[in-house]
């Protein structure tokens, strides 16, 4: 089985008055889009702030592109997708459920969501306690199998960045107590911080991504028998290279990050399974 994995696209709303700036933008996404779903997975997932402001004209262009490629895609909201409208009005608009899980032969796949609706003060990440309860069963039902989670904030403590303020799920939400219940191997992916980062504890293996416009590329995620395999694809596109800046430059709630990229091992990784299961 295999997954494509996107960190944060932030697809933005631009002033046509500054003279290149909405070719840019299109020439940018539609090619960035385009090399991510054209990538052979059995489900692509963006991992949160999608879009740059929750716009019903972002979300309509993004999604316009999305679509065209007729892939299964899921989307686990970010704090920028919730800042427009309400959480209702961004869910009617894309088709995506607010959190779910899918058991397939090889794993367990859940999105969950852990944004704020319409709170642009506190960018940090909330889980409610109706979510709480559905992920414990989750992560209880899904056995020995491996889970693997996709979420938008990091879990307070774990990859880099996630100790700041705002920086993760709000350190007071216990995830661990959850976390914990799992049997076997656990993969919680996040993004958020805006910086590559892959950490391991207990059982559980924590992949964040970066930014898209920082670094032009994915996570491509490989479910085997004996291993789940995590590997980096970089898009090398000059449509992406030669835009990127005038984006970051002219949009508003995004700052570049130059320091993304991280070392090999924080966007790179091998999780054994068979070992998992001996051990039990």
């Amino acid at each position: 089985m295999k997954l494509a994995v996107m960190g944060d696209l932030h697809y933005h709303e631009v002033d046509e008055t500054i003279p290149g700036w909405l070719e840019a933008r299109n020439d940018f996404y539609r090619t960035f889009l385009g090399r991510f779903l054209e990538l052979e997975a059995d489900a692509h997932i963006s991992l949160g702030d999608l879009t740059n402001y929750g716009h019903s004209s972002e979300l309509q262009e993004v999604y316009g592109i999305i679509r065209q490629h007729e892939k299964t895609f899921y989307h686990a909201l970010g704090n920028h997708d919730l800042y427009a409208q309400t959480r209702r009005e961004v869910l009617e608009r894309t088709g995506q459920a607010r959190y779910h899980a899918v058991t397939t032969e090889h794993a367990v796949l859940a999105c969950i969501d852990t944004a704020k609706e319409m709170d642009f003060a506190d960018w940090g990440g909330w889980v409610d306690e109706e979510q709480l309860q559905w992920l414990d069963h989750v992560v209880k039902a899904s056995g020995t199998k491996p889970l693997l989670l996709f979420a938008h904030h990091p879990v307070y403590n774990t990859t880099a960045r996630s100790d700041m303020d705002k920086g993760s799920i709000h350190p007071d939400i216990d995830m661990w107590s959850i976390l914990n219940r799992k049997e076997g191997v656990g993969i919680y992916f996040n993004g958020h911080t805006h910086v590559d980062s892959i950490v391991k504890r207990n059982n559980w293996t924590f992949v964040q991504l970066s930014a898209c416009l920082d670094q032009h590329g994915v996570r491509m995620v490989e479910i085997g028998q004996d291993e789940i395999r995590i590997s980096a694809v970089d898009f090398t596109d000059a449509a992406m290279i030669d835009n990127a800046e005038t984006l970051y430059n002219n949009m508003k709630h995004f700052k570049h990050n130059p320091n993304a990229r991280g070392q090999e091992t924080d966007r790179e990784c091998v999780v054994a399974l068979r070992l998992a299961a001996e051990h039990k």
